[in-house]
């Protein structure tokens, strides 16, 4: 009789499709501030989190992180904006890829 061993293959990447189809400009508007508020709201309570631990804590890296997504929302909103006075729907496609850190 022969033994077999198994060997256990791990799945290091995994994809979601968070957002896909076609959206009105408003709809889209919603859908993008609502991304991304909630990132920034992340950012905003993990840099509160860490200055209560220790409020010598420098958030410098926490605080440039929530100033880009704030620019990457004025950003949205322009084009967004430019869109629906153009009378046209956007396509919105985000997939949210996780991968195991080495």
């Amino acid at each position: 009789m022969e033994t077999k061993e198994l060997v256990k293959i791990e799945k290091t990447k995994q994809k979601i499709q968070l957002v896909k189809g076609e959206f009105t400009p408003s709809e889209a508007s919603d859908v993008v501030t609502s991304l991304l508020d909630e990132k920034i709201n992340f950012h905003k309570i993990q840099r509160l989190q860490l200055w209560e631990g220790n409020h010598k804590y420098e958030t410098n890296q926490l605080d440039g992180r929530i100033k880009e997504l704030q620019e990457e929302k004025r950003v949205a909103s322009e084009f967004i904006a430019n869109s629906k006075s153009l009378g046209r729907n956007l396509k919105i496609n985000g997939i949210l890829e996780i991968t195991v850190a080495d």
